[in-house]
């Protein structure tokens, strides 16, 4: 069982809970996204890192997650930390903030609502002021500019574009719109749109393109992915 809803004290966050079904055998398939999440597995915190492709979760039946997921390129203001340090990782909080994070999970522990003490903790670091770069870079990635034209707008070399991506997203641009981009066509397909129909809505040049792309991202053919849910 899988739910998510709009955190309304952190800018751009949503919260999510989990718990694994009873019947639910093998590891849980979490995809890339393009943000980086703040989970209590009911014992400690983690971060999870940006995925660059799906992330096997191992766990056992009736386990249960609680999630503050960060809108791409802040969970970096709250850390402290670029988001290349934890690319591809899932990291427990007190090896990013010794000393501090035994206090924050006892919080999170203790709290009547462990999705609220998230929240707390997420605004405690400060305030998630808009960076101008990072901002500029999801507007462009999302509507489909090549790297080099954004690098061109933001009048920055693509060395320089890269550095700024890796610190606030932990890929590159041309990673960060391939995974944006896997969001939206799995949105299309799992409404039920025809695979050609959702390839040529979503920037793929054919079927054939989507089907690569959604196998190197996830692990997986797309007809499995949306049967597995």
């Amino acid at each position: 069982m899988y739910s998510e809803w709009r955190s309304t004290a952190v800018p751009g966050a949503v919260l999510w809970s989990q718990q694994r079904e009873r019947a639910a055998t093998g590891p849980a398939r979490v995809l890339p996204d393009g943000c980086m999440d703040l989970i209590w597995t009911g014992r400690e915190l983690l971060v999870a890192g940006p995925d660059t492709t799906a992330h096997l979760v191992p766990g056992r039946a009736g386990d249960r997650y609680l999630g503050l997921r960060f809108a791409p390129g802040t969970a970096p203001l709250v850390l402290g930390l670029p988001a290349s340090e934890l690319t591809d990782q899932r990291v427990p909080l007190e090896a990013l903030w010794p000393g501090r994070a035994a206090e924050l999970t006892e919080r999170v522990w203790a709290a009547p609502d462990p999705a609220a003490a998230l929240e707390r903790l997420a605004v405690a670091a400060g305030p998630l002021r808009p960076q101008a770069v990072p901002e500029a870079v999801l507007r462009a990635v999302r509507r489909g500019r090549p790297v080099a034209a954004i690098a061109a707008e933001l009048a920055l070399s693509e060395r320089q574009l890269r550095r700024h991506c890796l610190a606030s997203f932990g890929y590159g641009a041309k990673t960060l719109e391939r995974v944006l981009r896997l969001g939206r066509a799995l949105d299309r397909a799992r409404a039920g749109r025809p695979f050609a129909e959702v390839a040529a809505g979503t920037g793929y040049a054919d079927q054939a393109h989507l089907a690569r792309e959604v196998r190197a991202l996830t692990g997986v053919p797309l007809t499995r992915l949306l049967a597995d849910g």
